[in-house]
């Protein structure tokens, strides 16, 4: 899958994960921070996420570095599920 498509993707399943119903994908911006600012996530709406990665792409990210760098936008969510998708 292309990097815009995955991104397109991901937009959509972080408003359904999250329940972000006053959102729509093109109110996210994939480079944007997830927690804090940007979209003012919260540590539970992280593991929301890490399921997600798990559920749909087969991904565990057991490391929580790790973690917290894959989860910095969507853009570095799209780009990991790309790697790991490769070296799978």
């Amino acid at each position: 899958m292309e990097e815009q498509q995955l991104i397109e993707k991901l937009k959509q399943q972080i408003i359904d994960a999250l329940s972000l119903e006053d959102l729509t994908p093109a109110d996210i911006d994939p480079d944007a921070p997830l927690f804090v600012e940007g979209l003012g996530l919260d540590s539970i709406d992280a593991l929301e996420l890490i399921l997600l990665l798990q559920k749909h792409y087969g991904i565990k990210i057991e490391d929580p570095k790790e973690r917290r760098n894959v989860l910095q936008s969507v853009r570095t969510m799209a780009a990991f599920i790309i790697s790991h998708s490769q070296t799978s």
